[in-house]
């Protein structure tokens, strides 16, 4: 290894740390990563749900490939069971945001694995929401970077992460409520899509999902509103 990899290799650390902090500076780029946990979590833990009760995906017949590949995967039992254990492990631990991380690495390699599949298969249009929610990981992931970089880098140097003025305690108690609000309706509707939930709960839970988003488009106002320019600094947890 040359005498200059590791000056290299530091220069590399401090221009990801400066655009990491630049991305935590954005009260809009929150919410964003926000927004992808509720939709990443509402989208693999109803259809894991499926797999765990040990049922079919689909209905396709073996004659077409994706039935079959379907059907391979739905026969193996344990295993089929065991990937949807994973998928709804991944959505809760993404929910919490003490665990947060955890749930974007194990989420990370499954959608990887299924945007792949989605493509070798030749699934018509499924590929463009795989590939979404593939990008939606990987700026999870890039958006705990200071909780990751360890993996990377031998002897990292320290992470500060910016902490901006918030707004007042209205628009905190607003921003959880939303987001725990809007979770749920999120959640209610994809379960209704894979299970038979009465049709009659299906217009409530929409109801619920927009009253979240309601909730976390007002706390964002506030946050606003209340922000100052001026970035405090905190160390990385």
């Amino acid at each position: 290894m040359s005498a200059t990899a590791p000056t290299a290799a530091r220069r590399l650390e401090q221009m990801l740390d400066r655009l990491h902090f630049r991305a935590r500076s954005s009260l809009l780029l929150r919410y964003f990563a926000t927004i992808n946990r509720i939709l990443l979590a509402i989208g693999f833990v109803p259809t894991a749900m499926v797999k765990i009760l040990g049922q079919r995906f689909t209905t396709m017949g073996i004659d077409n490939p994706l039935g079959f590949f379907f059907e391979a995967m739905y026969r193996t039992g344990a295993w089929w069971q065991f990937i949807g254990w994973a998928q709804v492990t991944g959505g809760v631990l993404l929910l919490i945001p003490a665990t947060s991380t955890l749930g974007a690495v194990i989420f990370f390699p499954i959608i990887l694995n299924i945007f792949i599949i989605t493509v070798s298969l030749g699934f018509s249009g499924t590929p463009l929401i795989t590939g979404g929610m593939l990008l939606a990981c990987l700026f999870l992931l890039c958006w705990d970077w200071h909780r990751l970089k360890p993996i990377l880098f031998a002897n990292p140097a320290p992470v500060t992460l910016p902490v901006p003025v918030e707004g007042s305690p209205l628009a905190t108690r607003l921003e959880r409520a939303g987001y725990a609000v809007s979770a749920t309706g999120g959640m209610l509707v994809f379960l209704w899509t894979r299970f038979p939930i009465p049709r009659v709960l299906v217009l409530p839970s929409l109801g619920v999902g927009v009253v979240g988003a309601i909730l976390l488009g007002a706390s964002l106002v506030l946050h606003r509103r209340g922000q100052n320019p001026r970035v405090n600094l905190a160390p990385s947890p």
